[in-house]
């Protein structure tokens, strides 16, 4: 069987996502820029070294992020809409998680908008946020697919077509709610009303 390297295993996993954590906490305060391993190293508690050890380079931090970013986000979506629940009702609440209403969401939309601006330049950021939209938009498009194949959605809807629009939408106007255009209960409205406009 093979053995696990060295050093890896469930504590080592652990010790990379607080790290991460800590780089989500800077980001939110500060932005991507105030990121490197002396200021990551002091919100986590650790020495610089530490952190070196477990992300070599700057960029590794920053892609560790992000993917922390989306399990932490996926995870409290997760636990909100529960295994058996309607397509519908999922869809909604996937949607709504998008609109910055509380701390963790205005957190996670804060840097998700940071990592959105570095992908513009990065392209190691963007083929991560490539992946994450294809995967996001699949799940949103499948619960689309699931409501038209028993009628609950009309048929001349495009289970694909309109994933991409809906989850833009959200976006949009997280990114107004963020910057204070919009309020985080009328952007939840447009939300619900663009939801609602499909199934009729």
């Amino acid at each position: 069987m093979e053995r696990r390297a060295r050093g890896r295993g469930a504590a080592y996993d652990r010790r990379r996502n607080e790290i991460a954590d800590a780089v989500l906490e800077v980001v939110a305060d500060q932005g991507l820029a105030a990121v490197s391993q002396s200021t990551v190293a002091a919100r986590a508690g650790v020495s610089p070294g530490r952190v070196q050890h477990y992300f070599p380079a700057r960029h590794e931090l920053i892609e560790a992020a992000f993917d922390r970013a989306n399990a932490l986000s996926s995870a409290r979506i997760a636990a909100r809409v529960g295994a058996d629940a309607p397509p519908r009702e999922a869809l909604t609440v996937v949607l709504t998680e998008l609109i910055p209403h509380d701390t963790a969401t205005r957190t996670h939309m804060r840097i998700r908008q940071s990592f959105t601006a570095l992908a513009l330049s990065e392209e190691s950021i963007a083929a991560r946020m490539r992946r994450d939209y294809e995967r996001f938009h699949g799940r949103l498009a499948d619960l689309l697919h699931r409501d038209r194949e028993t009628g609950a959605l009309p048929a001349a809807v495009d289970p694909g077509r309109e994933a991409v629009a809906l989850a833009a939408l959200a976006e949009g106007l997280a990114y107004y709610v963020l910057i204070g255009r919009e309020s985080a209960d009328a952007a939840r409205d447009r939300v619900l009303s663009a939801i609602a406009d499909l199934y009729t």
